[in-house]
């Protein structure tokens, strides 16, 4: 696993960096002991914060001051972490998908940051974060065209894949799924990411049949 963050998007957010797991996995079920996990988290959240309260967040208010800086306007192309937690604290809950979309976000609303977790037999080469340019889409998950023009997103030889709003079809996680790079997105520095890495590696492998291949904080 080779992944770089372009000077294109560093230059402008010098603190960013981002918390790497890559792993041989299992695709299952979240089982009942996960999804308890999974309702406890967003029960703390849902007693603790209003949705007003969501962007001022200290994680989420950082990575929105990252997105205006790049170009992007943060309340119209909402941060994956805000989407989550704006959902939980409406009441919504999460969707509850697989356990390996589901880890990723139970770490994203343990930590409000965007993380994103990417099929590596789907990637080809070297994954580079950096930012969509002038006119850029592509397919999202479960919807239409995502315009990631000014967007931070992640790029392989191929072309873009994934962002911190929303990633797109081509390395999504599916039940054939057995390689996996999960990323843990900061654009406020360092000082959190290992104890979220740590945390989820715990969940891969009690909840996934993990084998971690590589950990890492990609500056």
């Amino acid at each position: 696993m080779n992944l770089k963050i372009d000077s294109k998007l560093k230059d402008i957010c010098p603190n960013t960096c981002i918390g790497s797991i890559e792993a041989r996995i299992k695709v299952s079920e979240s089982n009942n002991e996960l999804l308890e996990l999974i309702d406890v988290e967003c029960k703390k959240i849902e007693e603790k914060y209003e949705t007003k309260d969501v962007s001022s967040i200290q994680n989420i208010n950082d990575s929105r001051f990252a997105y205006k800086s790049i170009g992007k306007d943060p309340s119209r192309y909402r941060l994956s972490s805000e989407a989550l937690y704006r959902r939980v604290c409406k009441g919504d809950g999460l969707y509850k998908i697989n356990n390996i979309v589901d880890i990723n976000n139970l770490i994203s609303l343990k930590s409000a940051y965007s993380v994103g977790t990417y099929d590596l037999d789907k990637i080809v080469g070297t994954i580079t974060f950096t930012v969509g340019g002038e006119g850029e889409s592509y397919k999202g998950i479960g919807k239409g065209s995502v315009n990631i023009e000014n967007l931070p997103v992640f790029m392989d030889e191929e072309g873009k894949f994934g962002s911190t709003t929303s990633d797109s079809t081509k390395a999504m996680i599916n039940d054939n799924t057995v390689s996996i790079l999960m990323n843990i997105i900061s654009f406020n520095g360092d000082s959190e990411l290992n104890s979220y890495i740590d945390k989820a590696e715990e969940l891969l492998l009690n909840y996934a049949n993990a084998i971690i291949v590589e950990k890492k904080i990609v500056y």
